[in-house]
């Protein structure tokens, strides 16, 4: 009896190891495409933070990396990204009174232009931009590391279900 239910997972695994081509576990299809190209994201903000151009560059390398079939090269990529970090501001979300903030929306907006080589319909310039709502009374210093990573993780989410899977 445990030889029977041994056997799903081995034919599963059978047949998962003789699929070839580009599709990744996101449900997206990177086609023929072979090579990955991200330039550095520039910070073009009102307000700076001197680490998030880097920090961001390199989540959006490691998304792909991490999820599809593409290799990282330096230089002429089937896939490439540039653009520039845009928005990366603080403003108020809700009032407690006629003159205190209870609560502050911190929001992050990246410009990206994508090349597709392989499949140029597919290549974009767009605008993504996603917000986090935090109680005014905590400290944004002590809180922006964690929720610029919470904010970048869903941005090179949505960059990577946009440009492979087409969303």
């Amino acid at each position: 009896m445990r030889l029977f239910s041994f056997f799903p997972a081995v034919l599963v695994l059978l047949i998962l190891s003789g699929c070839k081509g580009g599709y990744s576990f996101t449900g997206g299809n990177v086609g023929e495409a072979k090579t990955l190209n991200v330039d550095f994201f520039d910070n073009t903000a009102a307000i700076v933070n001197p680490e998030m151009s880097q920090i961001f560059t390199e989540s959006l390398k490691d998304i792909f990396v991490q999820q599809t079939s593409l290799r990282l090269v330096e230089g002429p990529a089937d896939m490439e990204f540039s653009g520039a970090i845009t928005d990366y501001s603080l403003r108020p979300q809700a009032a407690r009174g006629p003159s205190e903030v209870s609560q502050m929306r911190f929001t992050i907006s990246v410009k990206v232009s994508f090349e597709n080589s392989i499949a140029d319909e597919n290549s974009f310039e767009q605008r993504f931009s996603r917000s986090r709502d935090y109680d005014a009374d905590l400290n944004f210093s002590d809180i922006e590391t964690e929720l610029a990573a919470e904010i970048m993780k869903e941005l090179t989410e949505d960059i990577l279900n946009r440009a492979i899977a087409n969303w």
